[in-house]
């Protein structure tokens, strides 16, 4: 009789794909934040870019306070853009729309499966 191997389990797999791509968001926001901070700007985006760099990192080791953390950069980033521009979604979309969908993908159960 032959025995077939099982299939690697991917469940508790850190969601490594979302917290590269975290990452690479963070530095954006980070690098340009700092720039737009030293012209004067609102030091929003530097202080979320850190954020959001940190809980990448949690994240890629596959710790859930990550996921917490970026919830925290996501809700305060709503409350910035609405403090900042209103309710108006034009001028919000720009705002908020891509950050929204990143926490869309880390709600999906296999994004979230790997984290302890």
């Amino acid at each position: 009789m032959i025995e077939m191997a099982a299939p690697a389990n991917r469940a508790g797999r850190p969601p490594r794909i979302f917290a590269a791509l975290l990452l690479l968001v963070g530095l954006v926001f980070a690098g340009g934040g700092i720039q737009l901070a030293l012209l004067g700007g609102s030091p929003y985006y530097a202080i979320a870019g850190a954020a959001l760099v940190i809980s990448a990192i949690l994240l890629w080791a596959g710790r859930r306070i990550g996921a917490w953390l970026f919830l925290i950069v996501l809700l305060g980033t709503w409350g910035w853009a609405i403090w900042e521009v209103g309710l108006d979604g034009w001028q919000l979309m720009p705002r908020v729309l891509f950050l929204t969908v990143l926490g869309v993908w880390l709600l999906v159960p296999r994004t979230r499966r790997g984290l302890a």
